[in-house]
């Protein structure tokens, strides 16, 4: 069983949201994560995903048993976009290398999408490999979401 959520397209002249299953069958279990370097996107279903933010994983902090999760946001942008596909009845979302913010993290990324720069991916308005990159250093904002930071003492 996987999650549903909301995913924009166009179809036709109009944007339309659906809530969509997340991660299309694969051999080993559900694809959520597609590699987007070197693939014709042409005539694939593109979408995007709205969010608020992301996470990624780490080795567990000392005296922790569970990852550590890391929370991404963009700054000055409540919602922004991941650039997706649907296939099967269901949404991936695309990844890159990792920009100057993740690589710390993880050694892939989500193709993150800001605002304005959604629809270029939706009508393949400038080529696909300048779409889907990783934002510049700063365009992602980080903090450690579990465990929580601990709270500054009284005497620190």
């Amino acid at each position: 069983m996987t999650e549903v959520a909301p995913i924009l397209r166009h179809v036709g002249d109009q944007a339309v949201v659906s809530m969509t299953k997340w991660g299309w069958p694969g051999n080993k279990g559900p694809v959520f994560n597609y590699v987007s370097e070197d693939r014709d996107f042409s005539k694939s279903d593109r979408v995007l995903i709205p969010t608020d933010g992301f996470y990624e994983f780490t080795a567990p902090q000392p005296g922790q048993k569970r990852k550590t999760r890391w929370k991404f946001t963009v700054p000055g942008e409540p919602v922004f976009w991941i650039a997706g596909i649907v296939k099967q009845d269901a949404f991936t979302m695309l990844t890159t290398a990792p920009g100057p913010d993740i690589a710390p993290y993880h050694d892939r990324q989500v193709v993150v999408l800001p605002a304005q720069r959604g629809r270029e991916w939706l009508d393949l308005s400038r080529p696909a490999a300048e779409i889907l990159t990783a934002l510049p250093a700063g365009g992602l904002c980080v903090e450690r979401d579990f465990p929580p930071p601990e709270p500054p003492g009284l005497f620190s």
